[in-house]
């Protein structure tokens, strides 16, 4: 096949067959293709976009570069959740153990903190122990004895999703839909998954800043989904301030295991139960979402939601002693306080803004080799809406020996907009949309 005709029917705005999509895929990985010629052919699906059986076939393809996961040996629909990615959003710690608790099997591929946003395997780092890189064999025996696992991505796991996702990053072709939905499917699908929630995020915080901008996203991927014959299911939710208290690994552990004892912010066990209600009706495990919102409830508040956590941990290596001995959790030896300057309303807050001020105290990475601190980070203690007194303490900063405090105190004064008059509480969940979605 000729590589540049096949980027002119592209740029044309013409659909490429499998053959077509696999003869590039399959170029770029083996060198072939040269990096400059799929740069064109991102770039060209960028402004053109792909149709959704052309996106569900490049998915496809993409799924089955590397390893997939057969689970075919599990009875069930096996059933996970992805989120676009926000600040504070330590959902899956709580979300994978409490619907096993519930009889799901929730088979997790996770990754790393992603610009100002937070990763699932570092907040899982901070977890004595724990070990994220199990093999195949170990991954399908967990989830069938324990019926949840989280792991990171292998080498030879969805390898053309690592490709070209490098490669969109250095052409400024990462926002493409299609794109976004073919990474995410790609990997979702290739763990074994059968079902799927998506938790597609917008505002100041979410890499989808509009509305329309996270229904358009969470429309194509239920329709791709689809064509790969998933259920799948969405829920917008708003990022427009931190989820929950705390920014920043071992502090979102410890959220974590408040949520478990049936405590914690209202606002990361109320999207938590949403969620997981979503997921154990796709699972067939519940008739109804109110049904199984009262199900999972009362998981989390008669202690088998955090037996089950326990399970968890402790299969994967960790200590799961750290629910009943705390300071197991190592935390930054040192604090300092955003004050409100005045009295008065939270009118806003630039939630990325928030999440960048935890990276450059070291609870993310400003550049790719930046290594983790998981003690430090952030309490947003008030939220959007609420009213302060002058000199009331509105953020704690956890820090190791003032690295990264000026930074991170000027990036939360500018971020968190103190007005006058009443201001409602922003709302969790905007919207859910599922294939009959029009």
């Amino acid at each position: 096949m000729n590589i540049p005709e096949l980027i002119r029917k592209k740029r044309e705005g013409d659909s490429l067959s499998e053959e077509e999509l696999r003869f590039l895929i399959g170029g770029f990985l083996s060198g072939a293709v040269e990096p400059y010629q799929m740069s064109a052919f991102l770039m060209a699906v960028f402004f053109r976009g792909l149709e959704p059986a052309e996106a569900a076939t490049l998915t496809k393809i993409m799924m089955t570069s590397g390893r997939c996961y057969d689970l075919s040996s599990i009875p069930g629909t096996k059933v996970d959740k992805h989120s676009t990615g926000g600040v504070g959003d330590k959902v899956s710690l709580v979300l994978a153990p409490l619907v096993a608790a519930a009889g799901a099997v929730d088979p997790m591929v996770s990754g790393r903190a992603l610009g100002h946003t937070g990763g699932t395997l570092d907040k899982l780092d901070a977890i004595p122990g724990y070990r994220w890189d199990l093999t195949e064999e170990q991954f399908i025996q967990q989830l069938g004895k324990v019926g949840c696992s989280i792991i990171g991505q292998t080498d030879d796991f969805v390898p053309a999703d690592k490709r070209l996702y490098a490669m969109r990053d250095v052409t400024a072709t990462v926002e493409s839909i299609q794109l976004i939905c073919a990474s995410i499917l790609s990997k979702k699908a290739a763990s074994g998954a059968n079902a799927l929630v998506m938790d597609v995020k917008c505002g100041s915080g979410a890499f989808m800043s509009s509305e329309q901008d996270a229904r358009a996203l969470a429309k194509q991927l239920i329709a791709i989904g689809t064509e790969l014959g998933m259920s799948v299911s969405a829920l917008i939710t708003q990022m427009n301030q931190p989820l929950g208290v705390t920014v920043g690994n071992t502090l979102e552990v410890l959220e974590v295991l408040d949520v478990l004892e049936g405590g914690g912010p209202s606002d990361t066990r109320d999207i938590t139960v949403e969620l997981g209600a979503e997921m154990l009706v796709l699972a067939r495990l519940a008739d109804s979402v109110p049904q199984a919102r009262k199900r999972l409830e009362g998981l989390l508040d008669d202690g088998s939601a955090m037996a089950k956590f326990q399970e968890w941990i402790a299969a994967q290596g960790g200590n799961p002693r750290i629910v009943d001995d705390r300071s197991l959790l190592a935390l930054a030896p040192d604090r300092d306080h955003l004050r409100a300057s005045r009295a008065g309303t939270i009118v806003s807050m630039n939630t990325r803004q928030i999440g960048v001020a935890a990276n450059v105290l070291g609870a993310g990475r400003v550049v790719q080799s930046d290594v983790l601190d998981h003690a430090v980070g952030l309490e947003v203690h008030r939220r959007v809406g609420d009213e302060v007194a002058a000199g009331e303490v509105l953020v704690t900063i956890h820090h190791r020996g003032g690295r990264g405090l000026d930074a991170a105190r000027r990036l939360l004064e500018n971020a968190i907009v103190l007005g006058e008059g009443r201001v409602a509480p922003l709302p969790l969940v905007l919207e859910r949309l599922d294939k009959n979605t029009r």
